[in-house]
């Protein structure tokens, strides 16, 4: 048993790395009220400011997405951790609105740097034979980090002192504890080479690929669609509309989201990834239904829910998506189509979060609320009826 612990502790450090940094893109959620209140910016402002992070994001993916396979794992996941770093730094010395777009930048570029390595490295540093624990311990940090950040914050801005500065700065000395922890960690990359071998991923679809990418992709993006919603408005929703001025409950309102995700994609193993896609879109759907309703009759307990159901059908559909693409992708190019997918995905927490914001000011937080989820609804019922028409395999 000491023995078989002892095997595991490389690859649960590194999980433990992974959900350090994926805590901090998500960290400033429940705090968005208060620096709307310290600088006076409106909610359109407040959707821009978080869906830069997205574009640092896809600026990462797509320009240096097989870094850590050129340069080694630790030495991308380093820089990674700085960016997070420097992110939380950004944030600890906002004095106006452009430091929050510098904080959010860096997130991003840290959260582009994470995503594939990290969850490579992991897999890597399992004992052998363990590769299935492994997915287990990549998805639970990956989301379940990205759950952690706004339950943190929330609590420490509602409990503590110095609400705007104190989530930032337990922030930094995990950073600098889990640049401790990768540095004794051992190197899986074995042939590394030069820097200017890192090239730009650009974006492909083979013909093969196309029937199964389209559901797919519409899947991703509704879901991530979704998370960007909730992780960047429903603060102001649970303060103007119910009333909710708790930080550590919206924290945690906008973490069970991620948490259900989690569950979700751990359940694609016993669902089977052929029926994980259409559950997931028909999860999807009835997560914006209930949200829908919660917008109408104002009522928290929808809310919930919705977190709940819709966080564990983008957890089901996405990584059904990416199983779906990845087998339908010939190999020499499958890197270049789940790089695709992910920027859809991404694309997902940028381009309908900034349209509420737009909508908020003519039309009020609920209506806007309430356009975005007609329109979501249409897009993932359509991938829903295709999915119908054209299973996805179940050799996947």
């Amino acid at each position: 048993m000491d023995d078989e612990r002892r095997a595991w502790r490389p690859c649960l450090l590194g999980g433990a790395v992974f959900a350090v940094c994926m805590a901090g893109t998500t960290l400033p959620t429940p705090l968005y009220g208060r620096y709307q209140d310290k600088f006076g910016f409106s909610e359109l402002t407040v959707t821009i400011v978080y869906a830069v992070y997205a574009f640092g994001v896809i600026g990462v993916l797509l320009l240096a997405g097989n870094a850590s396979d050129v340069m080694g794992r630790r030495p991308v996941l380093l820089w990674g951790l700085g960016f997070a770093a420097s992110s939380a730094v950004s944030f600890l010395c906002a004095t106006g609105l452009g430091w929050l777009y510098a904080g959010r930048l860096l997130s991003g570029l840290s959260a582009g740097l994470f995503t594939g390595a990290a969850t490579a490295y992991v897999m890597e540093l399992a004992p052998r034979g363990g590769a299935a624990r492994a997915t287990f311990v990549a998805t639970a940090a990956n989301m379940g980090g990205l759950g952690c950040g706004p339950l943190l914050a929330g609590v420490l801005a509602q409990y503590a002192p110095w609400p705007l500065y104190l989530p930032f700065v337990v922030h930094l000395v995990l950073v600098a504890c889990s640049a401790a922890v990768l540095r004794w960690l051992p190197e899986t990359v074995r042939e590394r080479r030069s820097p200017s071998a890192v090239r730009p991923r650009r974006p492909g679809l083979p013909a093969q690929v196309r029937s199964v990418f389209a559901p797919a992709a519409i899947a991703s993006f509704v879901g991530f669609a979704l998370f960007g919603v909730f992780t960047s408005v429903s603060p102001a929703f649970l303060s103007e509309s119910l009333d909710v001025h708790n930080d550590a409950l919206t924290g945690l309102v906008v973490a069970l989201a991620f948490f259900a995700s989690t569950g979700g994609q751990l359940a694609v193993g016993r669902v089977g990834v052929e029926r994980s896609l259409p559950l997931g879109c028909a999860a999807l759907l009835t997560g914006l239904a209930l949200l829908a309703g919660a917008l109408w009759w104002d009522l928290l307990p929808l809310v919930v829910l919705s977190a709940l159901v819709g966080g564990s059908g983008q957890g089901l559909a996405f990584r059904g998506a990416m199983s779906a693409v990845a087998h339908a992708s010939p190999a020499d190019r499958r890197a270049a189509v789940i790089s695709t997918l992910f920027v859809v995905a991404y694309a997902g927490i940028s381009v309908p979060v900034i349209g509420v914001g737009v909508l908020t000011g003519p039309i009020g937080l609920e209506g806007a609320g309430l356009v975005f989820i007609a329109c979501m609804a249409v897009l993932i019922s359509a991938a829903a009826v295709y999915l119908i028409r054209r299973p996805v395999p179940a050799t996947t």
